[in-house]
């Protein structure tokens, strides 16, 4: 046999070093070997032992002496050649390495050594046979009568069923384990292993054998998308429904259709707490066709629910945003819920989106891509509106129920009334009346903690995070801590001002304090903090939620885990507390978010029988998103929004791309700003339009210890573009001249 090299992606490489390198196959390994694999290679000139992806096999090296294969890690490819390719596509595309975009595909129960553990194993249990025809188990068992009845019974049982686990037939028939053993040594049943998946354990739907019902409205968004779906071609389109509009029992009948023809289909979420109530209704009407695939499931179930996909036992993939990764062959469709949501982009390496990945799939494969939301990505619906997607609304809700009634309250006026507390007096009056009536109320805050700011009233004294440049949030759980939210760090809170003895003000109301106000206001009132403090407790978004719902706990206080997708029939009131919180924040993305938040949260009241109404409390009653999201109008908020964002120059009309220095001196990091931004503009000299802006502090310019500054480049990206970005990187990644400084690069960042 010829000698055999591979071209191999290999771990733990940085981005501006990242290249295939050639190893040897030897002879023991070359017959398995396969583009795909995991191997295990020696590395560097201290011949390191490291990981990597095999990507393409070859019959000579380029090198005179290459390095041989230690080991195979897998006894069969983990990745297709479509992923490998995708693999190389993500490297180009978000400036990642072949290797990191190769550790998103994969669950982590595939790591070898991964954390210091070693990778999950694959879990078989004992099977049970019969060796002979059931007529014969039956005759046997007639013989062998009451001298041995748990023989008998196991017999007759296998005679109906055929075969079964040891340990149900034991539990079923009382045998024990000579009585399997006897039998199978005279030949009458025959032990074997099948292999057992560990499922998620989520509350599966009672079955329906009807699909839902469609309006007249979700009919023809139905029958528009089939159409695209049954296509020869790939195909991208937008839902833009009123929160409950019914767009789930669209979902429904798509994937439904796709798996009728015979191909694959994946439902994407922004948040794991929406996954309990979608598999709640999916699984429903799918049943085991479901996968699942999300951060919460433990290693051993994220495992297995890959092979199932990956064997095609699966043919439905829902998940969060990774789940986009998941190896299901013949995709025919993909839909992203909430596609406007931020969780949907990843803020560490590869930094992408999970549209744009799904895009790739869809593109690859001819699928469908549905991007669903009831207030849709400005970009998404610039894109619809000129042709680049396909365009259905619904907007009607499917009960025919009106939106709620939404009031805003001007919180200032509340102040020169004399009420401090940040509850208006028209939301205590609105809260009383659902108790009264026994209805649950919602009430927002995308604060959590007790309080956001201590500081003292005599001298001006504020916490500070050691690590970071923010204040410590302080917490009164655990006997009063104030908590970094950045880097975790956390400390004991002083009883008086540590500067200079004086009082100390806690200002700054978080979901916590919400809590003990609303329970001082209200005593005796069960009510429910949903926040990432109260999960630690509760174990899962599902039994957080379970609760809420199933107790009727009358008032739930949440952050934005609350805001979007939950369908609670007896909720009718929604309060949002300090409206313009996110409003001001430095993001061209700011008025985009409130909106959005704003739009779902009201759209969580009022979706059964009972009408639903909103309260809004704001410092700035006057403001156009609070105005357009108080009238759930996205149609004005948008024609506002694109013509600012035209001016502004960003996306949907220019692309952004940050490039972020970082390093543990700051003069260092800025000088770095300085080389790196005169290499930009000398590059893009000849580019159209395209302009290099800053250096300017990161929103949190310190993050443990390190400082963070940012150049942002304004262009229409395309191949030419990012080539120079590259270069860029890799230039000021490897002059010495900036040791210990990093630089990365984030397309259309959050921030």
């Amino acid at each position: 046999m010829a000698e055999r090299y591979a071209l191999i992606a290999v771990s733990d490489l940085a981005y501006w070093v990242d290249r295939p390198h050639d190893y040897y196959i030897p002879p023991p390994l070359s017959e398995r070997a396969a583009p795909g694999m995991r191997v295990l290679v020696p590395f560097s000139r201290g011949n390191r032992q490291a990981e990597g992806v095999i990507l393409e096999l070859r019959e000579r090296s380029s090198y005179a002496a290459p390095k041989a294969v230690i080991a195979l890690l897998d006894e069969a490819p983990v990745l297709t050649g479509q992923q490998l390719k995708m693999a190389l596509w993500m490297r180009e595309r978000f400036y990642c390495t072949v290797y990191e975009a190769v550790k998103a595909m994969l669950p982590a129960g595939l790591w070898f050594r991964a954390n210091g553990t070693r990778k999950a194993t694959d879990k078989h249990s004992e099977w049970l046979r019969l060796a002979i025809t059931p007529e014969e188990a039956m005759a046997l068992a007639q013989r062998k009568g009451s001298r041995a009845k748990q023989q008998a019974a196991v017999l007759r049982l296998l005679a109906a069923v055929g075969e079964g686990s040891a340990a149900d037939i034991r539990a079923m028939t009382g045998a024990g384990r000579p009585s399997l053993t006897a039998l199978r040594d005279a030949g009458a049943v025959e032990f074997f292993s099948r292999e057992e998946f560990r499922r998620p354990d989520f509350r599966s739907g009672a079955p329906r054998e009807a699909l839902p019902a469609l309006n007249a409205e979700q009919g023809r968004a139905f029958e528009g998308l089939r159409r695209l779906m049954e296509g020869e071609k790939a195909a991208c389109a937008l839902l833009q429904g009123v929160t409950g509009s019914g767009k789930t029992a669209v979902y429904i009948h798509l994937i439904h259709a796709a798996l009728a023809s015979g191909r694959s289909a994946m439902l994407l979420v922004p948040e794991i707490a929406l996954t309990p109530q979608m598999l709640e209704t999916f699984s429903s009407y799918f049943g085991e066709d479901i996968a699942v695939l999300h951060s919460s499931l433990s290693i051993a179930e994220r495992y297995d629910e890959w092979k199932r996909v990956r064997s095609g036992a699966a043919k439905l993939m829902i998940g969060t945003r990774s789940a986009v990764f998941a190896p299901a062959e013949q995709l025919g469709l993909v839909i992203l819920d909430e596609e406007q949501e931020d969780s949907y982009k990843s803020e560490s390496a590869p930094r992408y989106h999970a549209r744009d990945v799904a895009k790739y799939r869809c593109a690859a494969d001819g699928a469908l891509l549905v991007l669903g939301s009831a207030t849709p990505d400005i970009v998404s619906r610039y894109r619809a509106e000129t042709g680049r997607y396909a365009f259905f609304r619904l907007d009607s809700r499917y009960n025919r129920m009106s939106l709620p009634e939404v009031r805003v309250v001007d919180m200032k006026r509340e102040l020169r009334a004399g009420n401090g507390s940040p509850f208006s007096a028209l939301l205590l009056d609105e809260l009383q009346k659902n108790l009264d009536a026994g209805q649950q109320s919602i009430l927002f805050l995308n604060r959590r903690g007790t309080a956001k700011l201590v500081s003292c009233v005599d001298c001006g004294f504020t916490f500070r995070c050691p690590n970071c440049s923010v204040n410590l949030t302080y917490h009164s759980a655990g006997g009063g801590r104030l908590m970094c939210h950045v880097c975790g760090h956390t400390r004991k809170v002083a009883p008086v001002c540590p500067d200079c003895g004086g009082t100390l003000r806690y200002s700054g109301d978080g979901t916590e304090q919400i809590e003990t106000l609303l329970g001082e206001r209200f005593p005796g009132v069960a009510l429910l903090r949903a926040d990432t403090d109260t999960l630690v407790q509760a174990g899962s978004h599902d039994a957080l939620f379970h609760r809420f719902q199933a107790e009727r706990i009358p008032i739930m206080i949440g952050t934005q885990m609350v805001t979007k997708g939950l369908n609670f029939d007896n909720v009718t009131l929604v309060g949002v507390l300090l409206a313009d919180q996110s409003l001001y924040a430095g993001s061209y993305r700011a008025s985009e978010r409130t909106f959005s938040l704003l739009t779902q949260v009201i759209g969580r009241g009022g979706r059964a029988e009972q009408p639903g109404r909103a309260v809004i409390q704001t410092f700035t009653p006057g403001n156009e998103v609070i105005r357009h999201a108080s009238g759930q109008d996205y149609d004005g908020f948008y024609a506002g929004e694109i013509e600012l964002r035209r001016v502004q120059k960003c996306p949907p009309f220019f692309d952004l791309a940050a490039l972020t220095v970082t390093g543990g001196e700051e003069g260092q990091v800025l000088r770095c700003c300085a080389v790196l931004k005169d290499l930009l503009v000398r590059s893009l000299a000849d580019q159209s339009g395209a302009e290099v802006l800053g250096p300017a502090p990161a929103p949190i310019v310190r993050v443990m210890n390190r400082y963070r500054y940012r150049l942002t480049l304004r262009c229409a990206l395309d191949r030419v573009t990012r080539g120079l970005i590259s270069k860029a990187l890799i230039f000021c990644n490897t002059d010495r001249a900036f040791r210990g400084v990093s630089v990365y690069a984030d397309i259309n960042p959050l921030e």
